[in-house]
């Protein structure tokens, strides 16, 4: 009987413990986060998804030549809270995004703010430690 009560009381310890994992979420080590990258650019796509918000834009280069880049926003709940919605951005929309890119240099950002067409500017509460903008 003992050994009974023993293993019942140890799977749902052990349960617990392996899930703890799933608490995780990642962080900001693929990120610059020293300095804010702005782009204007095309969104292509506003995917109001879980776990995170992505936002797709063509943006121009210095030579014209059209780069896609990929944003990555707040979780849809957080994004609610801070009053926005999936039609906050459409396709289409010409907008300026804030964010911290990639160390790799691939054309991602983890989007701190961003304005939209109509010029109202949405920052994401992610923290108010933020760098300056990159010149």
């Amino acid at each position: 009987m003992r050994g009974k009560l023993k293993i019942a009381l140890a799977i749902p310890l052990v349960i617990l413990m392996a899930s703890a994992g799933l608490y995780a979420h990642h962080g900001a080590a693929g990120q610059d986060m020293t300095k804010l990258t702005t782009v204007k650019g095309t969104v292509t796509d506003f995917q109001f998804i879980n776990p995170q918000v992505l936002l797709y834009l063509d943006v121009k280069d210095e030579s014209g030549k059209v780069e896609k880049w990929v944003g990555e926003l707040n979780g849809p709940n957080e994004m609610t809270r801070q009053h926005m919605n999936k039609n906050t951005l459409k396709v289409g929309d010409q907008i300026t995004v804030n964010g911290n890119r990639s160390k790799n240099g691939s054309n991602f950002l983890r989007v701190h703010s961003f304005v939209t067409p109509s010029g109202q500017e949405f920052v994401l509460a992610r923290g108010t430690d933020y760098p300056p903008r990159e010149q």
